[in-house]
């Protein structure tokens, strides 16, 4: 079983973090997005995950090594691939071209999930899907009686069917796909001047090939600093029996609220951190209210209350203590 993982956009919906490390890599519960959904992917399937392939931009050495890391971690070979122009969902595909041949799964690294069954490797292809109240600024399917996929409808204006596609796709046989992309490609077969996976999608089906829906529990979004900020509270919940503080962290005079990740090498003091609250590696949290937060590594965060929020790493900031004297009947806003 092969993975890709197209992952060449720049995240600007996710800046500033995104300035200095691309989208994927960016930890959600102390670990990268695209290793969260590589391991997540992994658990569903029966087989032994042999290549991954990541489809990148320009995002230099370090990120290189750190994906391949990635791959190594599953047990896996790691493949770097470079989309260099923006030409849609299939061109990203057809980068990992070589990769396209027996059992893959596509997966697109923008999203996490949460799923209660093992895929079944014997159909043609399964789509991930997960219902919505809104469908309309998604990719849906539509389903026949014997509960498979008959057609699929890229942002419907009018209702269709309210279950979306969240951007995993498995493929028995990748070589169907390649053919398909190929031949959008050979004939510039677009859409808004990208090529499009529905569209290889929609041409296997007429061909005959029968893909089945894989509905997920939970659907989780990465696209903005809000929308993280909620992946890592929910993964936190999915893995609650899982965290510990690890025993190279120092809390002191400290309250510490689960679920919480703390990073090896952290030092709270004089603190309450969480619930939902990240802590990094080798970051210090002194006299600080943290709750439902990313903190990454090496930062530095003293005198502050902070809730709803990301902060990068390398950052050192530090708050005010007060002496007040205040009336009867006053409020701060």
């Amino acid at each position: 079983m092969k993975i890709i993982v197209p992952m060449a956009g720049i995240g600007k919906r996710m800046r500033p973090h995104t300035l200095t490390v691309p989208k994927p890599l960016l930890k959600v519960a102390g670990k990268p997005i695209v290793q969260r959904l590589v391991e997540d992917i992994s658990k569903t399937v029966d087989e032994k995950i042999t290549d991954i392939g990541f489809i990148i931009g320009d995002f230099g050495d370090a990120v290189e090594k750190d994906l391949l890391k990635v791959a190594e971690s599953l047990g896996a070979k790691g493949h770097i691939y470079h989309q260099e122009e923006a030409l849609g969902t299939a061109h990203a595909i057809h980068c990992a071209k070589e990769l396209l041949d027996g059992k893959v799964i596509v997966a697109f690294a923008d999203t996490l999930f949460k799923a209660n069954f093992t895929m079944d490797t014997t159909s043609d292809g399964v789509i991930w899907v997960q219902k919505i109240e809104d469908p309309s600024q998604f990719g849906v399917v539509q389903l026949n009686d014997k509960m498979e996929i008959k057609d699929f409808i890229e942002k419907p204006s009018t209702f269709v069917s309210d279950l979306a596609i969240i951007g995993i796709y498995y493929f028995k046989d990748g070589a169907n796909l390649s053919n398909e992309i190929q031949y959008l490609m050979d004939n510039k077969i677009m859409d808004r001047g990208e090529y499009q996976i529905t569209d290889a999608l929609q041409n296997m089906t007429k061909k005959g090939l029968v893909f089945k829906p894989g509905e997920v529990i939970e659907w989780l979004d990465c696209g903005n600093k809000n929308a993280t900020v909620y992946t890592n509270q929910r993964v936190l919940e999915f893995i609650k029996d899982e965290l510990h503080i690890p025993a190279s962290a120092t809390v002191t005079n400290s309250t510490i609220i689960q679920p919480c990740m703390i990073g090896e090498g952290a030092k709270i003091e004089n603190s309450v951190v969480g619930p939902h609250a990240t802590i990094g590696k080798n970051t210090s949290v002194l006299h600080c209210v943290i709750s439902n937060s990313i903190v990454q590594d090496n930062t530095v965060l003293q005198n502050k209350i902070i809730t709803q929020s990301m902060v990068g790493s390398h950052v050192n900031m530090t708050g005010h203590a007060e002496v007040l004297s205040i009336g009867d009947f006053n409020e701060t806003l």
